[in-house]
């Protein structure tokens, strides 16, 4: 079977190059229309002539195509709330002062030790009507007076730009709240709330109350608190609570995609369901019976979980492959992960750059289409064999067609994955359909004792399994350094290897050895273009000092003596370290100058002493040292003044003035990051 010969894979093939298109290009809303109305009346002219002439077959599937490329286009455009005149960034007031905020809290984040954290909904600022999503951070208090979803609050604050990194090679976390329509943040004490009577009763009121309601009945059923935030991300998605060690656990031991609800408990629960329904006879309203019950079940468990992102995607796709069996066409599951994937992008086009979507999506396709060819290899006789054989082959083929994304973004490998998934997975059946019943219960009354002791005992049997293979980190192979050429390249070898492997002609070979040949290259290219990269970065690290000087893969870095072992240069540095593909040298303590690349650059400390006569090209001040700018610019003539995030606020807001007097650019890593001389 040729499933690119299938219409729907081309046309969504297009589809998501029209987002990409938009994402990175960001056309305007005039020229996506305007291509959007021509690749309309091209369509219906080509349908026309293609009616009366079949020879014009290949124009009208141009045609269609085309209308794909520019339906996602305009899709993605339409789906960005920037382009909303109602949106709260078009108000540079509510950014410059303080305004009177009005908005409803929509969803509960992971709170940090300072303040909860919610996602809101603007609605109104200054009672003038406003959209979009804002990060709402509220200052914890001694006082038990949580606030529920739903909440309609007002406060008097200032809306805050979410700060893009201030460090090289860093998760941008800026792009990642705008890529989900969140452009600011803001931060109030509870004190300065005013909450509504009125509550917003919506469908994600009803879900709060519902996880409310269930972790109350939980709580009084004396259940353990480690194993609770456990069940309670197994189940219902919900990972705030849950402690750094067990979630360090579960990434070495290659288990992260556990603790998401995703693919894999859907799928359970659709399995479970469909068990539960074998006894009805496949008849044609049994058959009709179970798809709807399936599908009421899917729906259900998306309610329960909150509704997030990760579960509807993922109840969408397993809803087309119900519908699919249904309908006797369960062999083309490509058709059916392909209208979903069509569906979900059609909606919300912007989880096409979520991580968990792309991954998602990969591991199905490739277990779909490399497990079956992995399990010929052996046929074992027993059901133990069969099922450690099956386990391999599933767990091999996602972690093939996940591998290189997952080096991409994450940087590392958990080498014992394959033995963490057969031994995780029967218990991880057991705990999910113990856990719904449990669930399910909770929403009503408080479970059983028994019942409850039955699941927490079995989340603390996969938890101390998870730690015991975490524990061999020698094959957790962490800091791998990959790049965006290693991923294409890569994925072009392992998909024409398959392809060959699938079917030996002359061509799927030539393909294959292009991949190699490929791969060759972008590792040719990547160290060409490392060996001739030299850099100096002054980092942006509070309290301290830390710079480093780069020459091809190796660095060099300076720093206070305060900082030289500390765990914030240890994770700064890693980031540049494996972002760069770089090695480093032996840390040196900072000199009051350096040269690199013919530049002179001078250093002044708290001491403040520097030499009058050096005439430096850029003049670095850290440490809050007590000079006269304005005496130092004159002895000096300096290019450019760096100051670092070891300097008080008010020193360097004084020394913006002085070098706005004699207009040489000031660069303050704590407002502007990381500054970078090449």
């Amino acid at each position: 079977m040729k499933v690119l010969d299938f219409p729907l894979v081309k046309i969504t093939l297009c589809f998501i190059s029209g987002i990409i298109i938009s994402y990175y290009c960001q056309p305007s809303i005039s020229t996506a229309c305007t291509f959007l109305l021509f690749s309309t009346l091209l369509f219906c002219l080509l349908y026309f002539l293609v009616k009366n002439n079949t020879k014009a077959n290949s124009y009208f599937g141009l045609g269609t195509y085309l209308i794909s490329l520019s339906t996602g286009i305009c899709v993605l455009i339409f789906h960005t709330d920037f382009f909303d005149k109602s949106n709260y960034i078009h108000s540079k007031e509510a950014f410059e002062k303080p305004h009177l905020i009005t908005f409803i809290l929509r969803e509960k984040l992971k709170s940090n030790n300072y303040s909860d954290r919610y996602i809101g909904l603007i609605k109104e600022i200054d009672n003038n009507v406003y959209s979009g999503k804002i990060i709402v951070n509220i200052q914890k208090d001694s006082l038990h007076n949580p606030l529920i979803i739903g909440n309609i609050i007002r406060v008097k604050t200032t809306l805050q730009r979410t700060p893009s990194n201030k460090n090289p090679n860093q998760f941008d976390y800026s792009k990642y709240l705008s890529d989900k329509q969140i452009y600011a943040q803001l931060y109030c004490e509870k004190s300065e709330i005013s909450v509504s009577k009125t509550i917003k009763k919506d469908i994600w009121y009803y879900c709060g109350r519902l996880h409310s309601t269930i972790l109350k009945n939980l709580e009084s059923a004396h259940f353990n608190k480690d194993e609770l935030n456990v069940a309670l991300a197994l189940i219902l998605g919900q990972q705030q609570e849950i402690s750094a060690d067990i979630i360090k656990d579960y990434q070495y031991s290659g288990a992260t995609h556990v603790l998401s609800v995703s693919g894999l408990h859907v799928g359970f629960i659709m399995l479970f369901i469909a068990f539960i329904l074998k006894p009805i006879p496949n008849t044609r309203k049994g058959s009709a019976i179970k798809l709807i019950s399936i599908l009421i079940s899917l729906a259900g468990f998306a309610i329960i979980s909150g509704l997030s992102p990760s579960v509807l995607r993922s109840v969408v796709m397993f809803s087309f492959v119900a519908i699919g069996n249904h309908l006797r066409r369960s062999g083309n599951i490509y058709h059916t992960l392909l209208v979903s994937m069509l569906l979900i992008l059609l909606f919300e086009p912007y989880f096409l750059f979520d991580v968990g979507f792309q991954l998602s999506y990969l591991a199905l396709l490739f277990i779909v289409w490399l497990q079956p060819e992995i399990k010929k290899i052996w046929t074992p006789k027993n059901k133990i064999s069969i099922y450690i054989w099956d386990a391999l082959t599933v767990s091999f083929a996602a972690q093939i067609g996940t591998l290189p994304l997952c080096l991409y973004y994450f940087h590392q490998f958990p080498g014992l994955f394959f033995v963490t998934n057969i031994v995780i997975l029967p218990i991880l059946s057991f705990i999910m359909i113990a856990g719904i019943i449990v669930m399910i219960i909770a929403i009503f009354i408080s479970p059983p004792i028994f019942l409850v002791e039955i699941f927490e005992k079995s989340i603390y049997l996969l938890n101390l399994t998870i730690h015991y293979v975490a524990s061999f980190e020698s094959f957790v192979f962490q800091n791998i350094s990959f790049n965006s050429y290693y991923l294409f390249s890569l994925y072009f070898l392992i998909i024409s290897c398959i392809v060959w492997s699938k079917n030996r002609i002359y061509s799927h070979f030539i393909a294959f050895a292009l991949s190699i040949i490929s791969l060759q290259l972008s590792l040719i290219y990547t160290k060409k273009e490392i060996t001739n990269q030299h850099e100096l970065i002054v980092y942006n690290v509070k309290k301290n000092t830390l710079i480093t000087t780069r020459a091809g893969k190796n660095i060099t870095f300076y720093a206070a003596d305060t900082i030289l072992k500390s765990s914030t240069r240890n994770f700064i540095l890693n980031s540049y370290l494996v972002g760069n593909f770089g090695i480093l040298s032996e840390p040196k303590k900072i000199k009051n100058t350096l040269f690199f690349n013919g530049k002179k650059i001078l250093i002044i400390d708290s001491t403040g002493i520097y030499v009058d006569k050096l005439q430096p090209d850029i003049l670095i001040l850290t440490q809050s040292p007590k000079i006269n700018l304005d005496r130092v610019l004159t002895d000096l003539h300096p290019k450019i003044i760096v100051a670092d995030a070891s300097n008080s606020y008010k020193i360097q807001k004084i020394w913006e003035a002085s070098c706005a007097k004699k207009n040489i650019p000031f660069h303050a890593t704590a407002e502007k990051g990381f500054y970078k001389l090449n």
